[in-house]
């Protein structure tokens, strides 16, 4: 179940005895825990699975209250209830016997937000949803894509009255990492400094952490016009302004084969590329797609496949001990900039 699922549910007044709340996005979960406490009504009984057992919880929820016909129990670190060791057998869950007969009016929700729902945690969070297989209401809380950050972005800055361009929500999602509770905290820190008018990019880079979006497309400009001179100059920006190189190199290697995937599909228009990318699934918003259209015309078919290329035996010499990440990626650009790279 996804939190839209959830809220649509709680609007229906369509309650389960038991919710499991998985994923560490913080944001979405703190909208829908307001949400949530707002459609059972007051403030809820805490416990933290840490400190005290589900065999506890269980029975504070088996008990009926004498003041309140309707009650929220909320269970942190659902995860606590596990064995540490993952080779470990996992017990039967207390849950279980309740679940038969719930306390009318109660609602558990077991909170799991120490783990992610990817990479090297998904072995431990398959772990707590084989412990509370039988827990009718499974809500995750995936991390935002880079379409739903930047419409957030938006969203929250039309609520503000902050003026913001696309590239500039761009550059905010970019820098953000599409993290919905920073990009709140920085829309917030931007519509106060503003005071209503509209921010200069410059404004917006020098204000967001980490915004290295603006000057990684002012390279890719340079590169794609041949302009050797404006392309070092940045480079040299970057590396003092502490960007990390390898990074650097990944994001024009993407942009690279974007723009080429785009132009193998016969896309050339922001428009025609946005609905190419979405037609095979791939994330893919306006602003975006207008980068990606920039980048094919500016480079053209066959230099993009150039320089994809020269992108992977850069990328393959940063892994060696010598010569140093700078050289690499000012020879990188001295090849993309060659009069005959095209």
């Amino acid at each position: 179940m996804s939190p839209r699922q959830l809220l649509a549910a709680l609007a229906k007044k369509d309650f389960a005895p038991v919710y499991l709340f998985l994923g560490p996005e913080a944001y979405t979960r703190r909208t829908v825990r307001e949400e949530f406490l707002r459609a059972h009504g007051g403030e809820p009984t805490r416990h933290d699975l840490d400190e005290t057992s589900l065999a506890a919880v269980v029975d504070d929820a088996s008990s009926l209250s004498l003041f309140a016909s309707e009650r929220v129990i909320w269970v942190s670190s659902a995860e606590g209830a596990l064995p540490k060791r993952l080779s470990a057998d996992l017990p039967p869950s207390p849950l279980d016997g309740y679940l038969k007969n719930p306390t009318p009016g109660t609602a558990i929700v077991l909170d799991c937000a120490r783990y992610g729902l990817e990479g090297d945690d998904k072995a431990k969070l398959d772990r707590v949803r084989k412990f509370y297989a039988k827990v009718p209401a499974v809500v995750e809380f995936l991390p935002l894509s880079e379409a739903d950050a930047a419409k957030l972005a938006r969203d929250l800055a039309a609520e503000r009255g902050l003026k913001l361009g696309p590239r500039q929500v761009e550059t905010i999602v970019e820098a953000l990492g599409a993290d919905a509770a920073r990009i709140d905290v920085e829309i917030e820190k931007l519509a106060l400094y503003a005071g209503g008018r509209a921010l200069a990019d410059a404004e917006v880079a020098a204000m967001v952490p980490n915004a290295r979006t603006a000057g990684l497309f002012a390279l890719v400009n340079a590169l794609a016009n041949g302009n050797r001179t404006r392309a070092l100059d940045l480079l040299d920006t970057l590396v003092r302004e502490g960007e990390y190189l390898p990074l650097a190199l990944t994001f024009l290697g993407t942009q690279f084969r974007l723009a080429l995937a785009a132009a193998e599909g016969g896309a050339k228009s922001a428009s025609q590329i946005e609905t190419y990318f979405r037609e095979w699934s791939v994330p893919m918003w306006r602003s975006r797609a207008e980068q990606v259209a920039d980048t094919l015309a500016a480079f053209g078919k066959g230099r993009l496949e150039k320089a994809i290329v020269w992108t992977a035996n850069a990328d393959r010499e940063l892994r060696d001990t010598r010569p140093d990440d700078r050289t690499v990626i000012e020879e990188y650009v001295w090849k993309l900039t060659a009069r005959d790279a095209g």
